[in-house]
């Protein structure tokens, strides 16, 4: 199971994660919630206490990776298959240009 903390601006908006069955779940932070009700990450997915799911990843985190020769180098230097969705935003979108990032939660061994 790999998980990422997404944050909008400063922010700790919420926590994405993908499960060991290869769904997706996302679900905003409470004090997000409480704090910014207002302040959605995308008109999909408006802020809200209820886990957001999916078979494939979000299109909007879809969004924030990388394309063509970007994706390209990305893949290569970070030995990331183009089609490990998760990898790549995991690899990519720490410091992305815009509002929000996102920074993996290392699995504890």
């Amino acid at each position: 199971m790999r998980q990422a903390k997404v944050y909008y601006q400063d922010d700790l908006a919420g926590v994405l994660i993908e499960t060991d069955d290869g769904e997706y779940e996302f679900t905003y932070d409470k004090e997000y919630v409480r704090n910014f009700p207002d302040r959605f990450l995308t008109f999909t997915m408006p802020v809200s206490e209820k886990k957001y799911r999916s078979n494939r990843l979000f299109s909007f985190f879809e969004g924030l990776i990388p394309e063509g020769w970007l994706l390209e180098i990305a893949s290569k230097n970070w030995k990331i298959n183009r089609n490990d969705r998760m990898g790549l935003l995991l690899a990519c979108c720490r410091n992305c240009i815009g509002a929000v990032s996102v920074v993996p939660i290392e699995e504890e061994r």
